[in-house]
Parts: C-alpha cells; structure tokens; sequence
C-alpha cells in the first residue's frame, strides 16, 4: 500500500522530469525543479518603471510550476520551503514563509494536483528560472487535530489557493 510519495502530472508525462529526491541520506526535504522556464522579474520594476499602471499592478508573486503532485495520508500535509541559499545567492524569497499542500489537493479537477513554489525576486534584476533548476524543497509533516475539532466536512473542489474565503 502507498503511504507518501511523488507523482508526475499527466500534461508533463515524457517531458524529462525528475521526481523530486533528498540530496543526502539525512536531508529531510524533497528538491523540487522547475518544470518550465519561468521568468521572476524584479520587485524593484514597480518602483522604477515610468509605466503609470506599475505601481497600481503592485508586488505579486510569481507561481513556478513544478509538474509534480504528491500523494500522502490524510493526517499529513506537504510542507513547502523555500532552498536555503535561494535568498542569500539569488534574492529568491517564498512571500507565504512556508506553503502547505494538503492531502486532498492530489487529484484535484481543477489542477490535478500540480505543485507550485511562490517566488518573489528581491535582486535588482530579473531572473529566469530554467526547466530543472531546483526551487524549493518538500518536506512531509504530520498534524494533530483539535479535540472538538469542527470543519466545515466538505471536499475540495478546486486547485491551486481554493480553500481561501476571498
């Protein structure tokens, strides 16, 4: 029976993705690559661009698709973080601190599952992420639950950010 693992999604299957693996025999975290190129531009465009709508599109992130799901026990989520040399070499920061995909994103109709790294580019220039660099890593976690724990007992329903009330 599988308990964890990692998976490719299907709009990816016989592109030359690597499932995501732990450097070294006592890494707790999962690399994750990027599945495409994928261009972070700076934050520091918003400030300095003559463009007048710069400043109202404002700071976003950027979702680096990775072309991988991953499946887990209903008690246990991926946590998502971010590579330690990523701020400190490459000005790459993950805006959420840490991401948290949830045992019910595999498989979703929305996305399949796909998993995302948010990224923000802080550099002073903008930087293109290429297809097999690695982006973040991926650690599993089991999580408790409340005694009187109460939730609202419905599925997902979508993909990527769906269980946001906004």
């Amino acid at each position: 029976m599988r308990s964890r693992g990692f998976e490719i999604v299907s709009k990816y299957e016989g592109k030359g993705l690597s499932l995501p693996k732990r450097a070294t025999a006592h890494s707790a975290g999962y690399d994750f690559e990027a599945s495409e190129d994928t261009l972070l531009p700076s934050i520091w465009n918003t400030f300095f661009k003559h463009d007048r709508d710069a400043s109202t599109k404002g700071i976003t992130p950027v979702l680096v698709p990775t072309g991988i799901k991953a499946y887990m026990e209903e008690d246990e989520y991926l946590q998502l973080t971010n590579r330690s040399s990523n701020p400190l070499k490459r000005f790459l920061v993950l805006p959420n601190g840490v991401g948290v995909v949830d045992a019910d994103y595999y498989n979703n109709e929305s996305n399949e599952g796909e998993i995302f790294f948010q990224l923000m580019n802080f550099g002073l220039r903008d930087k293109v992420i290429k297809k097999g660099e690695r982006i973040g890593q991926g650690i599993f976690m089991k999580f408790l639950k409340a005694d009187n724990d109460i939730s609202n007992g419905q599925d997902r329903v979508g993909g990527f950010g769906s269980s946001d009330d906004e």
